[in-house]
């Protein structure tokens, strides 16, 4: 038997390295060249660019966690059990530390914590569960901002920028939830708004580095992608905080354990999705091929590019494991841990993108980070306020 403490350093550094591993695949995966691929000139090459798959991609990683939990739960109907036989022990303490366990805690999600009472809370079953279509949605219309704000901005910059997530989920769980925000935390979500304003002008001042362009080209950096990229990635934060919310709404009034939220969300975003990809092509993508909505084209990249879907399989891979540790982490450790883990994912996925050569280290973005992580940290109760 593995000691707690070698459990909780597995979990911390699968989540770690599936969370950093899933941002550099998606960004690799942006820089696939699909077109033109031969022409001398880098700029006139086509990049993978088809942020509606990619999210569908996300989906059916998620989709994994609910095969998964089918999966053990056939095991365990199927596994022999001493209450079968008519004798049934009495729990003692442990048995009963593992019930509680599987119940949801306050420390669920690190910037809205839900509530939920454990004794009224009904199941999530029949058509109750299209309940969760409407995180799903939210879930959706984020990643997929997101994915297109990638184009624009360095990994590491589009990881920092999602931090701006705890300053939405703090405003809508006082607007909607009834939730008080304390001193300190208002403190912190200021913190954590100009942390984020020094890196989107980080990513602005200082150019991505793409390999596809020429010197000259990246001398003409183009401002205004730079500034959509930051924009695009913030204005998503906005569908993830209100998903964190909805969340919450659905957990205080139904028993759901968080490993079938995830998959639950991740089949009805891959449905709608997929409802929603030849309907975009009839309305936009045909008149304006390669587009991100040209459906035939975007699946003609994906099959014809061994690169591009080999990928897309571990982008799935790695979504479904950094779900799974993550909300192992929150369970046997504490949200807490996982916000700090998360915070240790960005600075993993910075070192990485310099290492590779697809950024150039900024001071600016180094202030920045260390503000709003400094912000974060605070909110989470990790550090104190010195005043």
């Amino acid at each position: 038997m593995p000691s707690p403490l070698r459990h909780a350093a597995v979990l911390a550094a699968g989540m770690l390295l599936t969370g950093t591993f899933n941002t550099l695949l998606t960004k690799h995966q942006d820089q696939q060249c699909v077109g033109n691929c031969d022409d001398p000139d880098p700029s006139k090459r086509e990049l993978f660019e088809q942020p509606v798959w990619q999210t569908l991609t996300m989906f059916y990683g998620e989709m994994l966690c609910l095969a998964c939990l089918y999966v053990a739960g056939l095991f365990q109907r199927s596994a022999s059990s001493p209450a079968a036989d008519g004798y049934q022990p009495i729990p003692d303490a442990e048995s009963n530390a593992d019930i509680a366990d599987d119940v949801p805690t306050t420390d669920a999600l690190p910037v809205v914590a839900p509530v939920s009472d454990e004794s009224s809370a009904k199941p999530l079953t029949g058509w109750a569960t299209l309940y969760m279509w409407l995180p799903a949605t939210c879930d959706l219309l984020g990643t997929t901002l997101m994915n297109v704000g990638l184009f624009f901005t360095t990994a590491s910059v589009y990881q920092m920028l999602r931090g701006a997530v705890v300053v939405f989920s703090g405003l809508f769980s006082v607007l909607f939830l009834g939730h008080r925000l304390e001193r300190f935390q208002v403190v912190s979500l200021a913190m954590v708004v100009v942390g984020v304003t020094i890196v989107g002008l980080s990513n602005i001042i200082s150019p991505p580095v793409d390999p596809s362009r020429s010197a000259t080209a990246m001398a003409e950096h183009d401002v205004f992608k730079a500034t959509l990229g930051v924009v695009l990635v913030l204005g998503a934060q906005i569908f993830t905080a209100t998903q964190f919310v909805v969340e919450e709404k659905i957990i205080r009034n139904f028993h759901l354990t968080p490993l079938r939220a995830v998959g639950l969300e991740g089949s009805f975003g891959a449905a709608t999705v997929m409802a929603a990809i030849p309907i975009l092509h009839i309305t936009i993508g045909r008149s304006h091929p390669g587009s991100y909505f040209d459906a035939p084209a975007g699946f003609q990249q994906i099959v014809q590019n061994p690169s591009v879907w080999q990928t897309s399989i571990y982008i799935m891979i790695s979504i479904a494991l950094f779900n799974y540790f993550g909300l192992s982490v929150t369970r046997y450790l504490s949200a807490t841990s996982r916000a700090t883990i998360d915070t240790c994912r960005t600075l993993f996925i910075w070192m990485s993108s310099l290492a590779l050569g697809w950024e150039t280290f900024s001071w600016i973005q180094v202030i920045g980070f260390a503000i709003l992580v400094y912000g974060t940290f605070i909110y989470n109760r990790v550090v104190s306020l010195p005043f």
